[in-house]
């Protein structure tokens, strides 16, 4: 008999092709886009962007993948995977970064530091006060 109290379910959400998103995108779990989505995206898990999907806005997520089309700015606190269809245009800050050939990338990229620091030592002493 499986335990599920000690196995963390895995949040995840889909845009498939055809949805059309405007505004404000926020996850707590994996996000895959398949469709199209403009505005500000904020993912706490891994973001997938399907062959078929398009971005354009200001993108922020634990690790990503990228298969589609994106324009903007991209932060990725741990890995960024750039696919060889993969096409991006925009600015580029994360831990680590993989591009396949073929794939296009025309922006800046700044690599190597965390994008979502955590708290400093200052910030938890002002915090105890």
């Amino acid at each position: 008999m499986a335990k599920t109290n000690s196995i963390e379910e895995t949040k995840h959400n889909l845009i498939t092709t055809g949805t059309k998103i405007k505004g404000e995108l926020s996850a707590e779990g994996d996000l895959r886009i398949d469709g199209i989505v403009e505005g500000t995206i904020n993912c706490k898990g891994k973001l997938v962007v399907g062959p078929e999907g398009s971005l354009k806005g200001e993108i922020t997520c634990k690790t990503a993948e990228v298969m589609g089309a994106i324009e903007g700015k991209l932060l990725v606190n741990e890995l960024l995977s750039i696919k060889a269809t993969a096409k991006i245009n925009g600015d580029i800050k994360t831990s680590r970064l993989a591009i396949e050939p073929n794939a296009v990338f025309t922006g800046t990229c700044d690599m190597g530091k965390p994008v979502v620091p955590g708290p400093s030592t200052k910030d938890l002493t002002d915090k105890k006060k």
